[in-house]
């Protein structure tokens, strides 16, 4: 996993090496020749390219000049303009390195317009380094060189767009400290089948549809069964059985009010993990039983959609689940939980939602937060535009789901299952791809893209 530090923690992570004997010019050093060297790959070469150095006060425009020198020292016409007097368009070059501000600015920072791709060193100026918010008429950067671990502020808000390509470069800093990670395709935690398995070690009962909303209960039970759960029985309280249901997916009809103690003693000890939510429907008499049903059944359990809605801020019946819980708010369901949207700081408002409801919580959006009751965090970045479409998260939601079926902690389970369902939107078409088509991609990347842990 890539390591996420705040802008605060990263300076006691710099002070903290400096105490221990690092001198501050070698940090310097590192972090300069790291800039200058990807510098000289943007440029294609050193002799004769033209480079122009935005410089501003403290290491971020230390780091700056030191990686001129080193350019300069390698043929390339360098010239460093002080931030401070900038013009309102730069000169002509093959590349400008934006050392103007660091994660640490506050204000507003217009830059001057330029042609040139942009290389940011550790963060882009003007940008919030914690929420990623953008301030002023920032540079728009073709690739950030930073040090040690990422910044919220590069996965979050306007930074993610304004980072470009973001390298992380290693100069000799102790960040494992940190308890905020991105997710990698290695960093991927589901239990293989045993080969001696047989369909209920994985099973995944599905509490999901409704009249006029059956699609989300396919949905997520189809994902569920691509994503390794060895069956799945669907409840679809008042619905009859309907042809877009996958035929390998067992109905269990139910009554369609009061059906919450016959699902809880349907669960028994049969079934490893419960989905309850998707398509579901916001009738009170649900709203009602979904309540009930979460009180009582003893699963571990993933609780998506019209189930969050159910709960509304009476989540603190989560608190006292002895299944443990998987929620997975949008911004708009957070605030239904909450009484308010996601500050904009997105970690501390996931991991806030997790403590307080004893529960993983995964908040949906550009770059997904899964925190945990613990104060873990991890940040699943590889989703994109794709995943903007009707039906996903009902996916998502039978995924993670199945993940715990087979054997996977919670917190890991659901990391897992966002990277995973966002690689499979990008094995698809950029435009035009259905919530359908994800459960089948979900099987080809888990089959192709990397092994998960015997």
């Amino acid at each position: 996993m890539r390591p996420i530090l705040t802008p605060h923690e990263m300076r006691e992570v710099d002070a903290a090496a400096v105490a221990r004997g690092t001198a501050e010019e070698i940090l310097i050093e590192r972090a300069a020749w790291a800039v200058a060297r990807r510098a000289r790959r943007m440029l294609g070469g050193s002799y004769g390219r033209r480079v122009v150095v935005i410089a501003g006060p403290g290491n971020n425009g230390a780091d700056g000049r030191v990686a001129a020198r080193f350019l300069t020292e390698r043929g390339v016409r360098v010239r460093v303009i002080d931030a401070a007097s900038i013009p309102e368009r730069l000169p002509e070059c093959d590349l400008v390195i934006d050392a103007a501000y660091g994660t640490g600015f506050r204000g507003v920072w217009n830059a001057p317009r330029t042609d040139a791709p942009v290389l940011a060193v550790d963060f882009p100026s003007g940008v919030d380094g914690m929420t990623g918010c953008s301030h002023g008429r920032p540079l728009r950067a073709t690739a950030t060189v930073t040090f040690a671990a990422l910044k919220p502020g590069l996965l979050f808000g306007d930074g993610a767009e304004f980072a470009g390509d973001v390298e992380i470069v290693d100069i000799g800093l102790d960040v494992s400290s940190s308890s905020v990670f991105a997710v990698d395709a290695s960093d991927v935690s589901v239990p293989a089948r045993a080969v001696d398995a047989h369909k209920w070690k994985a099973a995944v009962l599905a509490v999901a549809g409704s009249p006029g909303m059956i699609g989300a209960a396919s949905l997520a039970s189809e994902a569920a069964l691509r994503a390794g759960a060895g069956i799945v029985h669907l409840v679809s309280p008042g619905s009859a059985s309907d042809h877009s249901i996958p035929r390998e997916v067992v109905r269990r009809p139910v009554a369609p009010i009061g059906w919450a103690p016959e699902v809880v003693e349907m669960a028994g000890n049969r079934f490893a993990a419960m989905v309850l939510g998707p398509g579901l429907g916001r009738d009170e008499s649900t709203m009602t039983d979904v309540r009930r049903l979460v009180a009582d059944a003893t699963l571990p359990m993933v609780i998506d959609g019209d189930a969050l809605f159910a709960l509304g801020d009476e989540f603190s019946v989560l608190a006292s689940r002895r299944g443990g819980s998987v929620i997975t708010p949008h911004d708009g369901e957070f605030a239904r939980l909450t009484g308010h949207a996601p500050s904009r700081d997105r970690i501390a408002a996931a991991r806030s939602l997790a403590h307080d409801a004893d529960c993983v919580c995964l908040l949906k959006g550009p770059a997904t937060v899964i925190a945990a009751p613990d104060g873990r965090v991890a940040v699943v970045d590889e989703g994109d535009q794709r995943l903007a479409t009707a039906g996903s998260g009902d996916v998502l939601a039978g995924v993670v789901a199945a993940f715990i079926a087979r054997g996977a902690e919670l917190f890991e389970a659901a990391y897992s299952a966002a990277f995973v369902h966002a690689r499979a939107a990008r094995h698809d078409r950029a435009i035009g791809l259905l919530a359908g088509d994800l459960p089948l991609a979900v099987a080809d990347v888990l089959a192709g893209d990397f092994e998960v842990d015997a």
